[in-house]
């Protein structure tokens, strides 16, 4: 048993959760954990990659039967989460999954000839699918975001840019936030528009990065691309909520990353103090090194308390709407910090070789920011929580 390893809580995990649990380390462990050095230095990664975890099942959880998915509880993303973090690299996780935050507002909202078209082949691993919602302009500000989506005919035209996303040279699939009513200023413009990757006047550009390097990352811009109206995706004017909605399954999700690569950085952490000798002992037994691991204990633990219990109250329904938005971005919040300050240490008591590429916590500590960032910064995280609780 690892360091930071428990027996499962029943009423969070079952055994089922931990037979899958299983399967999923040793795809990790064999398929990706091996080739995140070379793939982070090619800045990529096979694409058959998405086709092996489909075979294991892990794209399709949580999606009905009738499109290829497999009906699972919020448990099993978690499950996903912590497992996929053990590899020690972001950049494979991001872009594999970026499904998890592409689909969702196609399954929730989406026409039946959407979901048809769309869903299946991206859950067998056959296509990709990614989420554009950032703007050059304001981050991940929806209500004020700037591409457009003007009626003509049975077409929308598009123009606009956006940024930092994930799988966006890849995507043949691309669940677009636009205004379909440029008069319409704020929340009440905003619609959900399926864009095909081939669509003309569409071009990629690859984006160099801090941290998640074999990660696919692109800038998008949309130069009057002609867009079937059958592609929008639910009421026209009416997706902001929808976006809004989804980006709280995708910071619960990394929140669970989070606590899993502060782990990663744990268990490395130890490994090396434990070998690493000075003056006739090893590190692990100097009270500073030790004081050192057990902070790192204390704040992973108190981040993983934190989203269990959230992701409970959210299974079962126990809380309001309001609180659980709040709760979840503090989660993130806390989980976050939990990692940037255990892969801090990490390096630190890895000393020369904390520096060097290929140790995990060396690519961690590259990659925390933008799981800081991404989903919604810190500041924004604490803002929208004190709003929803009425502060």
């Amino acid at each position: 048993m690892e360091f930071f390893e428990a027996p499962p809580l029943p009423f969070y995990f079952t055994p089922e959760h931990e037979q899958f649990r299983a399967g999923v380390r040793d795809f990790i462990a064999r398929e990706i954990t091996p080739h995140v050095n070379e793939w982070d230095e090619a800045e990529t990664f096979p694409r058959s990659l998405y086709g092996r975890a489909a075979e294991l099942g892990v794209q399709s959880l949580g999606y009905p039967e009738e499109y290829g998915g497999t009906p699972a509880d919020i448990f099993y993303q978690l499950v996903v989460a912590e497992e996929f973090a053990r590899c020690g690299g972001g950049g494979v996780q991001a872009s594999l999954n970026s499904h998890s935050i592409a689909l969702p507002p196609i399954l929730k909202a989406g026409s039946d000839e959407i979901k048809r078209r769309v869903i299946p082949p991206v859950l067998a691993g056959e296509k990709i699918a990614a989420l554009a919602v950032t703007e050059p302009s304001g981050g991940s500000d929806v209500a004020n975001l700037r591409t457009t989506a003007v009626r003509d005919g049975d077409h929308y035209v598009v123009n606009g840019e956006k940024t930092f996303i994930t799988s966006g040279m890849r995507a043949d699939f691309i669940t677009t936030a636009v205004r379909t009513d440029p008069a319409i200023k704020g929340a009440g413009g905003i619609s959900v528009l399926l864009i095909d990757g081939d669509t003309p006047g569409l071009t990629r550009t690859a984006l160099q990065k801090m941290g998640w390097w074999s990660s696919d990352t692109a800038h998008l811009r949309f130069d009057n691309c002609r867009v079937p109206v059958a592609n929008l995706v639910g009421e026209e004017n009416k997706g902001f909520k929808t976006f809004m909605n989804n980006f709280n399954s995708e910071r619960l999700f990394m929140s669970a990353l989070a606590c899993g690569y502060a782990e990663v950085c744990l268990q490395e952490a130890l490994d090396w103090t434990r070998q690493r000798t000075l003056a006739g002992s090893t590190l692990s037994q100097r009270q500073v090194v030790r004081h050192k691991l057990m902070d790192m204990t204390l704040r992973i633990d108190a981040a993983r308390a934190l989203l269990y219990d959230l992701a409970y109250r959210i299974e079962h329904g126990l809380a309001r709407p309001e609180h659980l938005v709040a709760r979840v971005c503090l989660a993130k919040v806390q989980a976050t910090q939990a990692m940037q300050f255990c892969a801090d240490q990490a390096v630190q008591l890895l000393g020369g070789m904390g520096f060097m590429r290929g140790t995990r916590s060396e690519r961690i500590y590259r990659e925390v920011k933008v799981m800081m960032i991404g989903g919604g910064s810190e500041e924004v995280m604490k803002d929208l929580a004190a709003r929803q609780l009425g502060v």
